[in-house]
């Protein structure tokens, strides 16, 4: 795993406005993330009450949701860092959808995001200003 001396979440938020503000990939995160959430609870419920289907139904909610966010990454400009093994995979996939994530949204990050200005880490706009952004098909987002 890559050194983080401050810490998986602190390194994850403090890059995370900037790998997550094209709006169609803002979108399908809206909309990813609780069906991953979802799929957790689903499949820890199929696993304690020995449900093969409860199990399955959260296996595919969390396929589908990581597919649908590994799309919305291909149209950042900035893309995420590579994973450093498996365990670094499941912590930064969990840290991201259950904290990272849902804390962007409640801050008001995600909606400054999608409309095109830069929050602070307070969900505040940085400075007062907005900054106008244009976003081409597939390709990432250009403040100007």
């Amino acid at each position: 795993m890559s050194a983080r001396p401050e810490g998986l979440l602190r390194w994850q938020w403090r890059g995370y406005a900037r790998n997550h503000n094209h709006p169609r990939s803002l979108l399908l995160h809206i909309v990813a993330v609780p069906m991953f959430m979802a799929g957790n609870v689903l499949f820890v419920y199929g696993a304690l009450a020995l449900s093969v289907p409860a199990v399955a139904l959260g296996v595919l909610c969390m396929a589908l949701s990581m597919m649908l966010q590994g799309r919305a990454h291909r149209l950042e400009a900035v893309r995420p860092e590579p994973f450093a093994g498996p365990l670094d995979i499941a912590l930064r996939i969990l840290a991201e959808q259950w904290i990272t994530f849902p804390r962007f949204v409640l801050s008001g990050q995600w909606w400054a995001a999608l409309h095109g200005r830069a929050a602070g880490d307070d969900g505040s706009e940085a400075g007062g200003k907005v900054a106008q952004r244009t976003c081409g098909p597939g390709k990432g987002c250009q403040s100007l």
